[in-house]
């Protein structure tokens, strides 16, 4: 009777821990991408608006911001990498395109998170992805093909305080005099997040930072045609690594 009842508690403890293992290993991550100047909340509802100033004293407008985030990962305190396919559009406009559910779940525990801004070189391939395609992301050949990774667009009040256009486009580094192409994707450390149970992970973007530092960004002089300018991709690369910080953690 004991070893009966023995064999019954083992098997009911299995079940258990089976039960909980399969609980675990359903949880859930979702990316909030959330985005502010210096502080200051940015929504779709302060488009079109010269409200902001950058670090030059220059006011200016936001009328698109689009982004592309690949390569995520999370790392655990055994330091195994949890890589997930796919990419994001992000885009401001939309409550949606904010949004980046991870497409597989994971176990609890404390991860590193960490992504790439734009595409690799491996990834970033001539007309690959029919919806980037859709989207209107592609880099003409004669610039060095493949996609963008930014797309911030809007209006400043230029040095004769007319209101002029700017497009402040992200894609690989080109030199089309001599075809040299230089790397401008970088990846993004969040540092180290506890996960217990589903949560929704805020990422911060601070669009400031873009025309801070360490190039402090004159758009007088760098408004336009910054795709095909090799000098201006560096420099906006070397600006965006201080962009993006870890913001709230829901779960």
């Amino acid at each position: 009777m004991k070893k009966i009842i023995l064999l019954l508690f083992v098997s009911l403890s299995i079940a258990c821990s089976s039960d909980n293992d399969t609980l675990v290993n359903e949880i859930s991550v979702t990316l909030r991408f959330t985005h502010n100047w210096d502080g200051a909340i940015v929504t779709v509802d302060d488009f079109n608006v010269l409200d902001f100033t950058n670090k030059k004293g220059t006011k200016l407008s936001i009328e698109r911001l689009r982004y592309l985030i690949s390569r995520v990962e999370l790392i655990n305190s055994a330091n195994d990498t949890l890589s997930f396919d796919g990419y994001k559009l992000v885009d401001l406009a939309s409550e949606e395109d904010i949004l980046f559910n991870l497409p597989n779940t994971i176990l609890e525990g404390p991860y590193k998170l960490e992504c790439t801004f734009g595409f690799n070189n491996e990834d970033n391939i001539d007309n690959a992805y029919p919806d980037l395609n859709s989207a209107n992301w592609n880099v003409p050949e004669n610039l060095g093909g493949g996609y963008h990774f930014m797309q911030l667009d809007g209006k400043f009040k230029d040095s004769l305080f007319n209101e002029s256009p700017y497009n402040f486009h992200a894609i690989q580094a080109y030199d089309m005099a001599t075809q040299e192409s230089k790397d401008t994707f970088f990846r993004v450390n969040f540092g180290t997040i506890s996960i217990s149970k589903n949560a929704t992970i805020e990422l911060k973007m601070n669009i400031a930072q873009w025309f801070k530092e360490p190039h402090e960004w004159d758009l007088n002089e760098l408004n336009t045609q910054l795709m095909m300018n090799f000098e201006a991709q560096k420099q906006i690369s070397d600006n965006g690594r201080n962009v993006f910080s870890l913001g709230t953690v829901s779960q």
